[in-house]
């Protein structure tokens, strides 16, 4: 491991804005988060979370659009996380913080019904039909965000991923999920508003290839658990396979 990376997980312990429950805190248990992120802000603000933050510059830029919201960028990957973490310092900003921890104990580090919206900023689109399950849009995802999210809040997806895009929306649409906007063309859609000036590191790289941006705006009302569509579109290999690293170690 490079004396840089070392250095910035050094920082990140000590850093006010950054939690890091180990893999026994929250496998199976509650972590000491759940139920009490308004505590941590220090307000009763909604909670907005973005899943794979990466660099966490998308929950930073939507930290300072919106100071009346508190935000939490999520990703296992600290030294890129560390990016996000010092720049929000950096900035002065006391509403957002980062949780490095795998999604899938999202669940035990939020209470029901304590997070307004979820974004989904270019994850990896998983193409291998084998690894339908890990695509953060899966029904199995979906079922988890559905305990923590509010009954009116929104999971908003961006993607250059044609076939990630397709596949998340036939699994709302098979579950009966109301689906609030649905564009293949972002940047060339009426949708307007000043969220989406903020652009991910993989959205520029996407964007100055020439690819198209898509955007899905859904809810999960309380109902039954989500199920895989038995016709659910199988995706060929993306273009950006490549692009998206590979998963890094739970342990520093």
């Amino acid at each position: 491991m490079s004396k840089h990376k070392l250095q910035h997980f050094a920082d990140m312990a000590n850093y006010p804005n950054v939690i890091e429950p180990s893999f026994g805190e929250v496998f199976h248990t509650d972590f000491r988060t759940k139920g009490c992120w308004n505590n941590i802000f220090g307000n009763n603000h909604p909670i907005v979370l973005e899943l794979g933050c990466g660099k966490g510059e998308y929950t930073v830029a939507l930290a300072r659009q919106y100071p009346d919201k508190n935000f939490i960028g999520i990703d296992i990957k600290g030294a890129r996380m560390w990016v996000g973490a010092t720049n929000a310092l950096h900035q002065h900003l006391q509403n957002v913080v980062f949780l490095r921890t795998r999604i899938e104990f999202i669940r035990s580090c939020f209470a029901a019904g304590e997070v307004s919206e979820i974004w989904i900023t270019f994850p990896d689109p998983q193409p291998q039909q084998s690894r339908a399950n890990k695509r953060l849009t899966s029904a199995r995802f979906l079922n988890a965000y559905r305990e923590i999210l509010r009954s009116d809040g929104f999971i908003h997806l961006k993607t250059d991923s044609q076939n990630l895009f397709e596949y998340t929306r036939n699994v709302a649409k098979f579950n009966g999920l109301p689906i609030a906007s649905c564009t293949d063309d972002l940047y060339r859609s009426d949708i307007i508003g000043d969220i989406f000036s903020a652009q991910t590191h993989y959205e520029q790289l996407f964007i100055a290839k020439g690819f198209t941006i898509k955007y899905l705006k859904f809810s999960i009302p309380a109902k039954n658990n989500l199920i895989e569509p038995s016709t659910a579109h199988k995706p060929a290999n993306d273009h950006n396979k490549d692009i998206h690293a590979p998963e890094e170690p739970f342990a520093k």
